[in-house]
């Protein structure tokens, strides 16, 4: 079993940045495709940012191109997403993901965090 705890998430205006943390505990993290989720109220879960196994690939959904980064250190057990440019419509819970393929397909992920809310204000 992998344990995922997100951290970093919170307020922040229109064009700010934040950075979430997923530290993974429980078993060795360097086997698994990481990424990052998100679910806006009254919307479907939506993957955001995936990594492969020793961070030579990433992907990012659309809608992120060029203002968010999926980054991992192995050696710490913790993949990040740096977010830059905040808009209104990136207002979400996000979740840290853990599983054996890079897909956008949630059911494909083994692990997930108890997610952390982004709030971003217009």
């Amino acid at each position: 079993q992998v344990q995922l705890v997100e951290s970093g998430g919170g307020l922040v205006q229109t064009g700010g940045s934040l950075r979430l943390s997923c530290a993974a505990s429980g078993r060795t993290f360097s086997p698994y495709v990481m990424g990052w989720f998100r679910q806006a109220p009254g919307k479907e879960r939506e993957f955001v940012a995936g990594i492969t196994r020793r961070g030579v690939s990433t992907y990012q959904t659309d809608s992120v191109k060029g203002r968010f980064t999926i980054s991992r250190d192995n050696a710490k057990n913790t993949v990040y997403l740096q977010m830059n440019s905040l808009k209104p419509e990136d207002t979400a819970v996000y979740y840290c993901v853990g599983g054996g393929v890079l897909t956008v397909t949630s059911g494909a992920y083994d692990y997930w965090g108890q997610g952390t809310q982004v709030t971003v204000s217009s």
